[in-house]
């Protein structure tokens, strides 16, 4: 189908001290895949909320089409009314709504009550038809991230839209929810259904999408078939320069032992009387990246918690830092033994959002800068210039709130205030999500100087090249047990995945 269905024409917006988007155009065709890629800050997301009636017409300059109509959106219902879904990477659920409520919500069949029967059906209908294996009465709280971002996509779905927006859909998602939604993107595409398809991961542009669109510093770079572009190019394009090695290299030298966990089980977080990891022992070396990998569920994100004493009910362990035996009840033991954690969540648990990067860095070393009564903020200031230097972090100053950086540059924060504690063993949950891909090969970077300098890394990671090209070591996780210790040229996608669902559950 070439029938344009979506042009936005020369659309520019500004905000103070800044333009977001200059002379911006872009096309979309009638049942395309389209994939729009950039580094944060490119100016994705403002085109998206011009296009979604978030900003109203007055907001910003240029011409929205849709089927060859020009519109004018005074708000988010006035895009909504004709046919323009967005299905945002922040999900926004009724938690203690069902499925169907959240999937109908706004637009519940019945009169003056609710008719259950059929919203439970066509609510059936739409999950039967994307093959997902939750229930329609079921509580949204119960489900996992992949299992409400399909639904957050059913939602959208469930509208019958021209064009839906999906902005990072997979980045919660399991490998099989993943293929799950390719399949449905492809009927959809069958039926006329326009996608824009906002993604960090470019072996999905060139899975899924048809054309891409390339933008950088609020302009469009360049938009081609995905077939007429190679990734060297993409990348080329989002960044302004060639990365040679997106992936830096490790030096192969390792030293002694570090840490060792030994019997760890962690208590189920939602069925009683099972465990989520189950008797688990590994080790890491000086210098080394121990990978994790395995399917979401399978206990990851819990021996990270485990082993830095945020999750305690019910845990049992050993642990042995640098050969001691070593009781870590509390994030505060960790600390003390040297241990340092970037979670899987920045914005909820990795930073505070009302501070600078300053004091987000110096957070976890305000007791060892000097003073007596009050910080001495002269000292705070030095200390924490060391890691914003190292970090390389894009920003005008310290002083810059933290929420007016980019993903990236948040993940260099977080995993900076540590280097002031000066930790022998970093904790990493999903180092580089939602961070685009200049930001991924940085932090890529700064992990393996780390490394080099003596630090140890153990790495959660549900981004496969990631897991597969960074690790030394890899462990993969199963139903809560280790089914594979992975070294070398033995660490691949497809011995990852064999492994990975390998385990029976317990």
């Amino acid at each position: 189908m070439n029938e344009t269905i979506l042009e936005m024409r020369n659309i520019t917006k500004s905000f103070p001290g800044v333009k977001a988007l200059n002379n911006v155009s872009i096309e979309v065709r009638r049942g395309e895949i389209h994939a729009l890629v950039g580094e944060n800050g490119a100016g994705k997301s403002t085109l998206m909320k011009v296009l979604s009636g978030a900003y109203n017409a007055h907001e910003f300059e240029g011409e929205i089409y849709v089927g060859g109509n020009r519109q004018e959106f005074a708000s988010v219902r006035d895009a909504k009314a004709i046919g323009i879904e967005m299905v945002y990477q922040e999900m926004n659920m009724m938690l203690d709504g069902t499925v169907a409520e959240n999937i109908y919500v706004g637009n519940l069949p019945g009169k003056h009550l609710v008719n259950f029967r059929k919203l439970y059906a066509d609510t059936q209908d739409i999950l039967d038809r994307v093959g997902l294996d939750f229930k329609p009465q079921d509580i949204v709280r119960t489900l996992n991230g992949g299992q409400m971002q399909m639904l957050a996509i059913m939602r959208a779905i469930s509208r019958r839209p021209q064009i839906i927006v999906m902005d990072e859909p997979t980045s919660a998602l399991t490998g099989d929810q993943v293929d799950l939604l390719v399949d449905f993107l492809r009927d959809m595409r069958g039926e006329g259904v326009a996608c824009l398809f906002i993604t960090h991961k470019l072996e999905e542009v060139y899975r899924v999408c048809d054309r891409v669109t390339v933008m950088r510093d609020g302009e469009v770079v360049f938009t081609k078939g995905v077939g007429e572009v190679s990734e060297e190019d993409l990348v080329e394009g989002m960044i302004g320069r060639r990365i040679e090695n997106m992936y830096a290299p490790g030096t192969g030298v390792l030293g002694e032992e570090l840490l060792r966990v030994e019997g760890l089980s962690v208590p189920h977080p939602t069925y009683p009387r099972r465990d989520i990891v189950r008797d688990i022992s590994f080790s890491v070396r000086r210098g080394e990246i121990l990978g994790i990998g395995g399917l979401v569920g399978a206990g990851r994100s819990e021996i990270l918690g485990a082993v830095f004493g945020q999750l305690t009910h019910g845990v049992r362990k050993k642990i042995y830092v640098r050969g001691k035996e070593t009781p870590i009840t509390c994030p505060r033991d960790a600390i003390r033994a040297g241990i340092g954690l970037v979670p899987e969540d920045r914005k909820i648990n990795g930073f505070i959002w009302a501070f600078s990067i300053l004091h987000n860095l110096t957070l976890p070393s305000l007791r060892e800068l000097p003073h007596r009564f009050f910080i001495n903020f002269r000292e705070e200031r030095r200390t924490a210039g060391v890691p914003f230097e190292r970090m390389r972090v894009r920003a005008p100053g310290m002083d810059t709130q933290i929420t007016n950086l980019s993903g990236g540059n948040q993940q260099k924060v977080v995993l900076g205030k540590w280097l002031i504690k000066d930790v022998s063993i970093l904790l990493v949950d999903e180092p580089t999500r939602g961070v685009d891909v200049g930001s991924k090969a940085e932090i890529y970077a700064i992990m393996r100087e780390l490394c080099a300098q003596g630090i140890s890394i153990i790495m959660v990671s549900s981004d496969m090249p990631e897991l597969v090209s960074m690790s030394d070591r890899c462990l993969v996780i199963a139903n809560g047990t280790v089914t594979a210790e992975l070294q070398g040229e033995d660490i691949s996608q497809t011995n990852v995945m064999q492994a990975a669902i390998a385990a029976k559950p317990a």
